[in-house]
């Protein structure tokens, strides 16, 4: 009796529950984005209105949301790529990587210094700036033992460049008459999270998507020995690196589809799906931008944050101008 009890009571909890307009028209939202004719820069354009007119009414399930959804999408977009061609790619873009990286982190230690930001919150915006914007902070963080307050710092700091990114990336390619191949290496390069790279590609070219998302999660692979050396330079080298496993998913799904016929026939709807996936994706990510997120950051960090990305912009756009 004290079973059924239970029971009832837990589905008249639920049968009780209102549902508040903001939750029907976030969920409006999040139909609308799951259409066609909404693209990855309109869908963020109305996460980001959503966040400072209504707000997110799931804050809490926002970050898990986002995290899932972006790699499924990732993976997805591997089943609409050739494994000689992603080789190609990523082979060609591995020395852009090796020296942004390294180059980004340096500055970003001296421009912390220069501006006497917190080491740690310098840190994690160098990082993010330099690898894959937030799954690096996500990564780093609890490497150097940050705060929260550090961490949301970070990616309130990496989100806004990254929303900027996704609109004036396309416009800026575009007006340099850049080849598919000089952009997609050139975005992978500059734009800091995978979520946005993809979005700015995948407006700019099919050949431009395969090329960016295959170089950004090659450089996403950094994120091991550099959250690696975070651990010895801020003295935390019991912490546990987290490996980011979706990626030998995205490698499996390219060899699926260019080795195995019956999956191949499939990669053009998998490959579909996974887009409408990233827009929703990039619309989650603009609802999670709060009016709290966005005074929380500060001048300094967001100071630093834009001198990065305009020194990775410019250093990445020369080098592709004259070497690819």
């Amino acid at each position: 009796m004290n079973s059924k009890s239970g029971i009832g009571k837990k589905n008249a909890y639920w049968l009780n529950q209102k549902v508040t307009i903001r939750e029907i028209l976030f969920a409006g939202l999040v139909v609308i984005c799951l259409m066609p004719f909404v693209s990855p820069p309109l869908a963020l354009l109305l996460g980001v209105l959503t966040a400072q007119l209504i707000g997110n009414p799931f804050p809490a399930l926002n970050g898990k949301a986002t995290h899932l959804l972006l790699q499924f999408s990732v993976v997805g977009l591997g089943f609409g790529m050739d494994a000689n061609q992603a080789f190609s790619a990523g082979k060609e873009g591995f020395l852009f990587t090796v020296a942004s990286i390294f180059g980004v982190l340096l500055l970003g230690y001296l421009l912390g210094k220069v501006f006497r930001i917190d080491p740690k919150t310098s840190f994690l915006i160098s990082s993010g700036t330099a690898i894959c914007g937030g799954s690096a902070i996500a990564a780093v963080s609890p490497v150097i033992g940050a705060e929260e307050k550090q961490i949301s710092v970070a990616l309130g700091t990496i989100f806004i460049l990254n929303s900027i990114a996704l609109f004036l990336f396309p416009a800026i390619g575009q007006m340099l008459e850049l080849s598919q191949s000089q952009f997609g290496i050139w975005s992978a390069v500059a734009i800091q999270d995978t979520s946005s790279v993809v979005g700015a590609a995948s407006k700019y070219g099919k050949d431009a998507l395969q090329i960016a998302t295959t170089v950004k999660l090659t450089r996403a692979l950094w994120i091991i020995p550099v959250a690696l050396f975070s651990a010895r330079i801020f003295k935390s080298g019991n912490a546990k690196v987290q490996i980011p496993y979706f990626i030998g998913y995205f490698v499996l799904a390219i060899i699926l589809n260019t080795y195995v016929p019956f999956v191949h026939l499939a990669g053009d709807w998998i490959v579909a799906l996974s887009k409408t996936g990233l827009t929703l994706t990039l619309f989650l990510i603009g609802s999670g931008l709060s009016k709290e997120l966005l005074k929380s950051v500060g001048l300094k960090p967001v100071l630093q944050g834009v001198l990065l990305w305009i020194a990775i912009s410019a250093g990445a756009l020369w080098a592709v101008l004259r070497l690819v």
